[in-house]
């Protein structure tokens, strides 16, 4: 594979979405040539390179990205958005255009899947392209897509029938997207899509997991795009009630609370998890008091709901114990798809910034919980901040609706993910209330962190929850 300028790459990655570092002062300090998929005919040779990123700021580090890159002779106009830029190889130039947003390019993906269905895998110039026993046959004239909206990493649908994800960050290790995907699906669970395979390689001694294979969904709808357009069926008239106005999501969540429960019953059977004492629960109240203690200087708003919040955190600290297991670890609405047959979730990536091996620690299911409820309640903020052009009085009649809206959802979605769990005596309600408490005023304070640093005016909505801590 031809060398490719580091400041071509740099050049190129503050025009992506996926690259988490264009607010920072980086490099291109190493691109590595991983592996080659030969074309042929209409379709492009394609390198997929591993490109480290260094940081010079007073965090430092360095990140891990892949960037497969697409070389033709002459110019594509139909892809010129993905242009990288030019190289000379072979005595005359090569034009570089982001694989993934070529169907051509896609389309040599697609080939070793499909080649990977008779022994389960297949190898191409390092490549490993594994398959899940007994997934559905994948017809190689499929025609590739690359899907609007992802952040953090790029999808690719082939036509109605599967849709790839490409890891744009990637680390040695288990993604846990694809470890829990595929026990899930192995067990039949009914609220996933699933999974047909992924391509990793080894890198180093170690194995990096590079893309993942799942069903396309074809009736899904984004359950936070499900939530606001009720959440304004609602605010188009607020003086009638949430159960009057058609806006009211009430059902959907009780259907969805029961679909979380039944995803955290078959990641009970398909992973370990265990009961832990009173040194678990001390651990987890001071992680939480740590991260309001780092909260503080960047919020400091925080400081008038910071007593309550070490209530609530003292109060997991006198547990007897905690339950734990494999979670999901980033659940929200966005992280769910409202299909013709029910709910699904998807993306069991967990949080972004932390490294695999923290991600597949086992954990409460009322983390998930927690990050769920916080969603039922962003999702009438939004709303209410992109509207405008009201008096006062329709305001706060508009603010008074939109509350009302997130307490039904939240306690339908609660009610139904508990009556699914079976555990409806005192003492575990107790228990559990007062770990969810806990989770929740912890999710809100990082969500006030998170929100101070990228989009001030949304404070607000963590905060006005933070303000109910303690009543």
């Amino acid at each position: 594979m031809s060398i490719i300028e580091h400041g071509v790459l740099e050049d190129y990655l503050v025009r992506t979405r996926w690259f988490a570092g264009k607010s920072r002062p980086f490099q291109v300090t190493e691109v590595r040539a991983l592996a080659e998929l030969p074309g042929g005919g209409e379709r492009p040779d394609v390198g997929v390179y591993l490109v480290t990123v260094s940081y010079s700021d007073d965090e430092g580090g360095s990140e891990l990205y892949q960037v497969p890159l697409a070389r033709y002779v002459e110019h594509q106009d139909r892809i010129g958005h993905a242009f990288v830029g030019s190289i000379e190889g072979a005595g005359e130039a090569r034009h570089l255009y982001d694989a993934v947003h070529d169907r051509e390019a896609m389309a040599l993906w697609l080939d070793g899947f499909v080649a990977a269905e008779r022994d389960g895998k297949t190898v191409i110039d390092g490549l490993r392209f594994e398959r899940v026993p007994d997934s559905d046959a994948l017809d190689p004239e499929l025609r590739a897509s690359t899907m609007s909206g992802e952040q953090s990493n790029s999808s690719i649908r082939f036509d109605d029938t599967a849709i790839m994800k490409v890891f744009r960050k990637v680390s040695p290790g288990l993604n846990p997207d694809i470890e829990i995907h595929e026990e899930l699906t192995r067990g039949g669970s009914e609220h996933i899509a699933d999974l047909y395979g992924w391509i990793e390689a080894e890198v180093d001694g170690e194995v990096v997991q590079l893309a993942m294979l799942q069903e396309f969904l074809r009736t899904a709808a984004d359950g936070f795009e499900l939530a606001t357009g009720s959440v304004r069926t609602l605010l188009a008239d607020p003086t009638q009630s949430v159960e009057e106005s058609g806006g009211d999501f009430a059902g959907e969540a009780a259907r969805l609370g029961a679909a979380m429960a039944e995803v955290h019953a078959s990641l009970r059977d398909r992973f370990p998890d265990e009961r832990r004492g009173s040194d678990a629960t001390a651990a987890l109240a001071r992680a939480m008091s740590d991260r309001l203690d780092r909260a503080l200087p960047v919020v400091p708003e925080l400081e008038q709901y910071a007593e309550p919040l070490r209530a609530a955190y003292r109060a997991v600290a006198a547990l007897g114990g905690i339950d734990v297991q494999r979670v999901h670890g980033d659940l929200h609405l966005g992280q769910t798809l409202r299909t013709a047959h029910g709910w699904r979730i998807v993306d069991f990536e967990g949080e972004p910034g932390r490294p695999f091996h923290e991600r597949a620690l086992p954990d409460s299911p009322w983390r998930d919980v927690a990050g769920m409820l916080r969603s039922f309640d962003y999702a009438p903020g939004v709303v209410e901040m992109s509207q405008g052009g009201a008096d006062d009085d329709e305001q706060e009649l508009r603010h008074a609706r939109g509350r009302e809206w997130s307490q039904r959802a939240r306690q339908h979605f609660l009610d139904a993910y508990i009556d699914a769990l079976g555990q409806r005596d005192d003492h575990a309600v107790a228990d559990h209330r007062v770990l969810l408490d806990a989770y929740v005023a912890d999710k809100a304070v990082y969500e006030a962190v998170y929100e101070k640093r990228n989009r001030p005016t949304w404070t607000a909505i963590p905060l006005a929850a933070l303000a109910a801590v303690g009543r």
